[in-house]
């Protein structure tokens, strides 16, 4: 029994503390084993058990859209007899890092990341012959995120001179890194070996593209689900292309407004290109944030979705 509560513990510490600032030194395990107080093969086999239930994709890199390597959410529309079955063929893929469930026709939702462009296409075809169902793609065009209460915006579109600019060596990490560290004693040295360089090279670029922003956070990286102590919401808009920044800005000054991205639209299933995350501590503080937001003058003649998550969702 005792076991079982250090166990609890010691996977908690990992899933929380450990999503970044991940040790960037030859023997990382070791090093994050010496933080936490345990032996380095009670970090190894904890992060190996989280994996294996599905409650950490990897151990890795998240690159930024479009800096490095490619991302896209994606939807499926799956029927309730087949949601356990296609939530587990799709958990199985590395490039998946979240996923929900939502009340909509498109009721499963999804985010996969990909060392390329085509490598993010061949995972999302593997995906739809996996769980026998076409999926649809969002890849995502701007974002538009609070920062202490400042608004910011970032294109996609105009940051992809790390991802045009990378030698060979560089690609083949990239690739690399998409599987996650092998939980291996020495991972950057699996890596070095698999790339074609030496260790040491593996961990300067590494800590390099995580200084130029190319990579936003190098750690554990966490199965997401809606969050117990917050009820969520997602709205989707159809806005005019020009009015996409002005209404997007309009949005984050709601009480209540996460974020806004722009997405492609994927016609004619989906003709939505305006996406708000909307949160609230309850389903009827929520309800009152939707109902204020579609009030709006500003967003009136849009027309517009909202998504709630499904009160029982699969463990992402």
């Amino acid at each position: 029994m005792m076991t079982d509560v250090l166990d609890e513990r010691l996977g908690a510490r990992l899933l929380n503390e450990w999503q970044q600032d991940f040790p960037l030194c030859p023997a990382p395990f070791a090093e994050l084993a010496s933080k936490l107080g345990v032996a380095e093969t009670a970090v190894l086999r904890m992060l190996e058990r989280l994996r294996r239930e599905g409650r950490i994709a990897r151990v890795g890199a998240v690159f930024a859209p479009k800096r490095i390597g490619a991302s896209s959410l994606a939807a499926m529309a799956v029927p309730a007899d087949k949601l356990a079955r296609v939530t587990e063929a799709v958990n199985r893929f590395p490039e998946v890092n979240q996923n929900y469930v939502r009340q909509h026709f498109y009721n499963f939702w999804f985010v996969v990341t990909a060392g390329s462009p085509g490598r993010l296409q061949a995972a999302l075809g593997a995906i739809e012959q996996a769980a026998g169902l076409p999926v649809l793609r969002l890849p995502m065009v701007s974002e538009y995120r609070r920062d202490d209460d400042r608004r910011r915006s970032v294109s996609a579109d105009t940051d992809g001179v790390l991802a045009a600019g990378l030698d060979e060596i560089g690609r083949r990490l990239v690739m690399a890194l998409q599987e996650g560290l092998p939980f291996f004693i020495r991972p950057f040295s699996v890596l070095a070996s698999r790339v074609g360089c030496e260790e040491r090279e593996v961990i300067e670029r590494i800590r390099r593209w995580s200084d130029e922003g190319a990579i936003k956070r190098f750690g554990v990286v966490v199965r997401r689900r809606a969050s117990d102590r917050e009820v969520k919401a997602l709205l989707v808009m159809d806005v005019p292309d020009a009015e996409v920044g002005s209404v997007s800005r309009r949005l984050l000054d709601e009480t209540g407004v996460i974020l806004v991205d722009e997405r492609e639209r994927a016609l004619p299933a989906w003709p939505y290109n305006l996406f708000c995350t909307v949160g609230a501590p309850s389903e009827a503080a929520l309800i009152e944030r939707l109902d204020a937001l579609r009030g709006l003058p500003a967003l009136s003649g849009f027309v517009r979705e909202v998504l709630l998550h499904a009160p029982e969702a699969p463990a992402a």
